[in-house]
C-alpha cells in the first residue's frame, strides 16, 4: 500500500498544484474564481506566500501530489497580522481518503508554532454538508457566520461560510511581539 506523506511544498510542485486548483475552479464551487489561473500566476501566488514565511504543504503519494493546503494573510491590514486564512484543495481522485485531515492537521500545527492566534476558513459553497465544512468542524473550527447568496457560479447562488479556530490562547492575552507571526507580516512584499 502506497504511503501518503505531508511535506512543505516546493517550486517543483507548482504544476500539480496548478492542475488541482484548475479542476476546483472549473468543476467545483469551493473557489469563486471563474477562470483557472495559469502556472505563472500560481507560481506567483506560491512565491508570495512562501517568501514571507507562510506555511504551504502538499500531500504526496508515489511522487504524485494529491492535494495542498496553505495559510496566508486573512487581510493585509496590520491589525490582522496574528490571523491567517487557510485554503485546501484535494485532487478529485484522492478525495475521501483522509488527506484533507492530514494536510490541515500539519497546517494548524505549523500556524500554532509560528505564533498565530486565529485561523479563518472562508468556505465557498459552505453548505452544512460540504466536505470542507465537515473537515473544519472535525478539526475544532467553530462557525462564525454565513454570507448568503454571496457567489454565483455554475448557474446557482452560493453561500460563503466563515469558520474560525483559536490558537495559542486566541484573544485571551496580548500577542507576543517577537512571534514569527508578527515578524512575517513586517517582511517586505
Amino acid at each position: 500500500m502506497p504511503i501518503v506523506t505531508v511535506r512543505p511544498a516546493e517550486p517543483s510542485d507548482i504544476d500539480a498544484i496548478t492542475r488541482i486548483y484548475a479542476d476546483a475552479v472549473e468543476n467545483g464551487t469551493a473557489s469563486y474564481e471563474l477562470v483557472a489561473p495559469d502556472r505563472e500566476e500560481m507560481k506567483g501566488r506560491f512565491d508570495g506566500l512562501v517568501s514571507r514565511g507562510y506555511p504551504f504543504f502538499v500531500a504526496q503519494e508515489d511522487n504524485r501530489v494529491l492535494g495542498y493546503a496553505y495559510a496566508g494573510p486573512f487581510r493585509e491590514r496590520p491589525a490582522y497580522r496574528f490571523m491567517v486564512e487557510d485554503s485546501i484543495y484535494i485532487a478529485p481522485d484522492a478525495q475521501g481518503r483522509g488527506i484533507g485531515r492530514r494536510l490541515m492537521s500539519a497546517l494548524i500545527e505549523e500556524c500554532r508554532t509560528l505564533g498565530f492566534r486565529q485561523i479563518a476558513a472562508v468556505i465557498g459553497d459552505g453548505s452544512p454538508e460540504s466536505a470542507s465544512v465537515r473537515l473544519h468542524e472535525a478539526l475544532g473550527f467553530r462557525h462564525t457566520g454565513v454570507l448568503e447568496g454571496s457567489g454565483y457560479k455554475h448557474g446557482r447562488w452560493l453561500d460563503t461560510t466563515f469558520m474560525q479556530l483559536e490558537l495559542n490562547g486566541g484573544a485571551s492575552k496580548p500577542p507576543d511581539p517577537e512571534s514569527s507571526a508578527d515578524k512575517m507580516f513586517k517582511r517586505p512584499r
